[in-house]
């Protein structure tokens, strides 16, 4: 499958960053603080939304700013102590990639996604997080707004995600999409193209923008989901 775009733009967590473990690691801690168990956290939805919306559904809405504080050096704490690896073929593409060309769009403060990033050496040019936008995943403002900063047109962006919230953004934003498998089955993601990393997909810079080459389409299987 071929596709002919302008820019790429990726979701952090799992489409990027294979932080799960960390997550776990950090919210079991922060669990246990509050009297809960990780199962206690995972009755809400979590994947592809703020951390601050996960703990507003856990705690008294008086208890969530200093929760989510905690929450958020918890995490930190644990990228930076190596507990993040690169998504297989994250490293290779963005490499092929001019620093104008691709963002990155996620739902994560931008502390935590710092952190993350720069465990695995990626340091984007652009970064949209949940701390630049007022509505956060599935509306369109985050991809929106990083087509705006780098200047290109939504029709002409490919949207990189692995959560449902993720994808309804980028397609409300008029984006293309490409979902990995690392988070949910392939049934459960609606996009153009289904993945399971990014191993398969490889980029040609031309005077006339990127033609992006997709290989094989991830039958349904992902990892088990976490907060």
């Amino acid at each position: 499958m071929h596709i002919s775009a302008d820019a790429l733009l990726f979701d952090s967590d799992e489409t990027l960053v294979s932080s799960l473990r960390s997550v776990v690691r950090a919210w079991t801690g922060w669990a246990a603080a509050y009297g809960m168990t990780l199962e206690d956290v995972a009755r809400v939805e979590v994947h592809g939304r703020p951390a601050a919306a996960i703990v507003a559904d856990l705690l008294p809405a008086d208890r969530v700013a200093e929760a989510v504080a905690r929450l958020e050096e918890a995490e930190v704490a644990d990228a930076l102590a190596g507990g993040v690896e690169p998504v297989p073929g994250a490293p290779e593409l963005l490499a092929a990639l001019p620093p104008d060309r691709w963002a990155v769009v996620t739902s994560g403060t931008r502390r935590v996604a710092e952190a993350r990033l720069r465990g695995v050496g990626i340091h984007p040019r652009h970064l949209v997080t949940v701390d630049d936008i007022t509505h956060h995943k599935p509306h369109p403002e985050p991809f929106l707004l990083a087509a705006e900063r780098l200047g290109v047109a939504p029709s002409r962006c490919v949207a990189v995600e692995d959560a449902p919230a993720g994808l309804a953004s980028a397609r409300a934003a008029g984006m293309r999409t490409i979902a990995l498998t690392r988070t949910h089955r392939a049934d459960e993601l609606d996009a153009d193209v289904t993945l399971a990393d990014l191993t398969s997909v490889s980029v040609r810079v031309t005077p006339a923008g990127l033609e992006i080459t997709v290989g094989t389409p991830a039958r349904n299987a992902a990892r088990p989901t976490g907060a």
